[in-house]
């Protein structure tokens, strides 16, 4: 239901852009984001769209660094991630929620797409 792309390998100071298509329901229709896991940390949110007023939040550590957007016509969320540092390096998972807010248990999530940060 949720399909994601756009990770890969990139040096410190890079840039990527993860996307994530929807198939069989809108994403304007739900709060939708960005997690990510690292290896041996917790999960944690990125950033995310709410579904009412598409307020935009993020994790202060990408503030002013990531930015997320939606494509309504092609049914898909942008991440676009600049000047990343190693310590962005994890696997990082779309989701959608049907609440006014992006919550620690949406409703789908994404197969997620490993962004590392490495020279």
């Amino acid at each position: 239901q949720l399909q994601a792309s756009g990770g890969g390998l990139v040096q410190p100071g890079g840039s990527l852009r993860p996307s994530c298509a929807a198939s069989k329901f809108m994403l304007a229709n739900y709060a939708i984001g960005w997690f990510r896991q690292a290896p041996g940390k917790e999960r944690e949110g990125v950033s995310c769209i709410g579904k009412r007023d598409g307020t935009t939040d993020y994790l202060d550590s990408v503030k002013g660094r990531f930015t997320i957007s939606r494509d309504d016509v092609k049914n898909t969320v942008f991440l676009q991630m600049n000047s990343l540092k190693p310590e962005d390096t994890a696997v990082y998972y779309c989701a959608a929620d049907r609440s006014q807010i992006l919550t620690s248990h949406p409703n789908y999530w994404g197969q997620g797409t490993l962004v590392t940060v490495s020279s």
